[in-house]
């Protein structure tokens, strides 16, 4: 079991000594990075999950005032996380374009910006409900899944209660109380035999894991999420969450 943490509503603070953490799916161990990324040491992976770039431009094509920003914000944080870790691979767990119209009319400097990411690494699209095709100007692999190691990477979960997947799709958000105070962030959600991720995009929200959709994906209450932060990832045991 994760050891214990303190909740502030402006801050984190952590009772055990600091150091990296890390999560266990069915004995793969990995880095879970507070951007909502996850880094495979061993396989030099980095793993992200519904992009949704392009979304502020699928919203203002229906007529929604929103800013069309989020691929330079999502792009830029991607940047970061691949700066840090130098992965060999990346991995994006489908939805990484809000639709396939969209994907197919990005401007040049998008498409050159994903080119210099793409540059040196193996790249996977893993097709998802958003994206079932990409166009080739994307360059890397478009898949329905992909299998590395023990595991199986995958858009959306598998029904049921699954052993050796890692998924997204459920954008997942984790709402806690402690000592009075509350907060929701997004989060990953394991139990050390599936892991579902946390939504990349600067513009995707998060449904709470206590909703009924998580419920099948899990055999019983005995899981954890790794709640994002400013800075790092935190531990939560379920007993913290709250509905809503």
């Amino acid at each position: 079991m994760a050891e214990q943490y303190r909740l502030s509503l402006y801050d984190w603070e952590r009772d055990g000594p600091s150091g990296v953490l890390s999560i266990r799916v069915c004995g793969e161990q990995f880095e879970a990075h507070h951007s909502g990324a996850l880094y495979h040491a061993a396989e030099r992976t980095l793993i992200v999950s519904d992009l949704h770039l392009e979304h502020g431009a699928a919203l203002a094509a229906r007529g929604h005032l929103i800013p069309p920003y989020d691929t330079r914000s999502t792009l830029g944080r991607l940047a970061q996380v691949i700066e840090h870790y130098d992965p060999a691979r990346v991995i994006s767990l489908g939805d990484s374009f809000h639709d396939v119209g969209v994907a197919e009319r990005l401007s040049g400097e998008t498409l050159r910006e994903i080119a210099r990411l793409q540059k040196g690494r193996e790249w996977y699209w893993i097709a998802g409900n958003h994206d079932p095709d990409l166009p080739a100007s994307l360059h890397g692999h478009v898949v329905p899944s992909l299998t590395l190691g023990s595991l199986r990477f995958r858009h959306e979960p598998a029904p049921g209660p699954a052993v050796q997947e890692v998924a997204g799709h459920l954008h997942p958000a984790a709402r806690v109380s402690r000592r009075g105070r509350t907060l929701r962030r997004k989060c990953f959600i394991t139990d050390s035999r599936r892991l579902v991720m946390p939504a990349f995009g600067a513009y995707t929200g998060g449904l709470n894991v206590l909703d009924a959709a998580f419920a099948p994906l899990f055999a019983s209450d005995d899981f954890t999420v790794w709640v994002l932060g400013r800075d790092d990832v935190y531990p939560i045991t379920r007993r913290y969450l709250l509905p809503g």
